[in-house]
């Protein structure tokens, strides 16, 4: 049997279970995610930097860790909650089981423990802080930790490539795109280079100025964790690059591009993270389920008066996952299109952006 371990609650409930993955305490975000599928997915998104992620699918690890499916050969994931762990995986392309991946990248796990009950408190009180500890103590020490823990607002540089490069095999493609790594899941560069597109991915904090040096057809925005307001120095890029190029966003990027043009951003009370969220195109009228994991949304009446216009809604809660500059040639979407191991009704999106492109060289020459 696996050690005892406790997970400590903000709001004061605690919940004992067993561990698995990393040792030592750890203070962080407790958010949960509902899908069924895609672990290794999920411990590999750089947008998970520093939270611990309830999963409400009750069996994790069933399937163990194998080489082809990271987003991210660095996981900055803090912890996985879970009710039930299985340490004998059953599947051939399995590599190693998710408990040995979890301690070679110092992620905490915790076990054993009534997923669905902290998915009802997370839903009712919102995100919070939470303590993952083997230490028995009362409430108030374990208050007192997490007190003395900040929320960092560096998450995007940790996780950001520190240099420029281009993404394999994809030097002789038809345009060429700038990707700003803002803790970008890997999938995103491998969906634009299957589309015949060469992708340089550059870090963060690059200026427009060095993006304009490397002669892009188009400018692509990432993922990544944290508030977007962390992170001005990206929008004043996105402010400076509107216009001369065709812009794309996913996520991050989408509430980047979205303040780059004047609205405003603000945090939701558990956020959006899933597999199965149901999307309105209001260009079409056509629903996409989606898979999403974010933090922070734009707020709807703060689009009036910039320029950009609302092209898609979230049918759980109405709110804004889509806008788009028509005579810029930029637009953005909160949730995932490159989604693995899916959805896929949202690939099309990296087709306007190619779209895009070739219109605007088009209207330009």
């Amino acid at each position: 049997m696996s050690e005892k371990r406790r997970l400590v609650l903000e709001s004061g409930e605690i919940f004992e279970g067993y561990g698995f993955g990393a040792e030592g305490d750890k203070v962080l975000e407790l958010v949960f995610n509902t899908s069924m599928v895609g672990y290794q997915e999920i411990l590999s998104d750089p947008s998970y930097t520093d939270q611990a992620v309830v999963m409400t699918y009750p069996l994790i690890g069933n399937y163990g860790m194998n080489n082809d499916d990271y987003e991210t050969l660095n996981p900055s994931i803090g912890a996985f909650v879970v009710r039930e762990y299985n340490d004998l995986p059953s599947n051939f392309r399995a590599a190693d089981t998710l408990d040995t991946v979890m301690k070679r990248y110092d992620i905490a796990g915790i076990y054993g423990v009534d997923t669905r009950a902290i998915t009802r408190i997370i839903r009712d009180k919102g995100s919070m802080k939470c303590l993952i500890t083997t230490k028995e103590s009362d409430a108030s020490d374990y208050k007192a930790i997490m007190a003395k823990s900040e929320v960092p607002h560096d998450a995007v540089s940790r996780v950001s490539t520190k240099e420029e490069f281009d993404f394999k095999d994809s030097e002789k493609g038809a345009l060429h795109v700038v990707a700003i790594d803002c803790g970008m899941k890997m999938n995103i560069p491998r969906s634009l280079k299957k589309r015949d597109l060469r992708v340089t991915i550059v870090p963060w904090n690059t200026n427009a100025s060095k993006i304009e040096e490397l002669k892009p057809d188009g400018v692509f925005v990432s993922n990544g964790p944290g508030d977007p307001t962390d992170v001005p120095e990206v929008i004043e890029t996105i402010r400076t690059l509107k216009g001369k190029y065709p812009i794309f966003g996913i996520c991050l990027g989408h509430q980047i591009l979205s303040l780059a043009y004047g609205a405003k951003t603000y945090k939701l009370k558990f956020g959006h993270r899933g597999g199965n969220h149901p999307v309105k195109n209001m260009l079409t009228d056509k629903i996409e389920v989606t898979s999403q994991n974010h933090s922070y949304a734009v707020e709807p009446d703060s689009i009036k008066g910039t320029g950009l216009e609302i092209t898609h809604i979230n049918l759980l809660d109405d709110t804004v996952e889509g806008v788009r500059c028509e005579k810029d040639y930029a637009f953005s979407v909160q949730y995932h299109p490159e989604s693995a191991p899916g959805p896929q009704d949202s690939a099309y999106l990296f087709d306007i952006f190619i779209d895009n492109m070739k219109a605007f060289k088009k209207e330009r020459k």
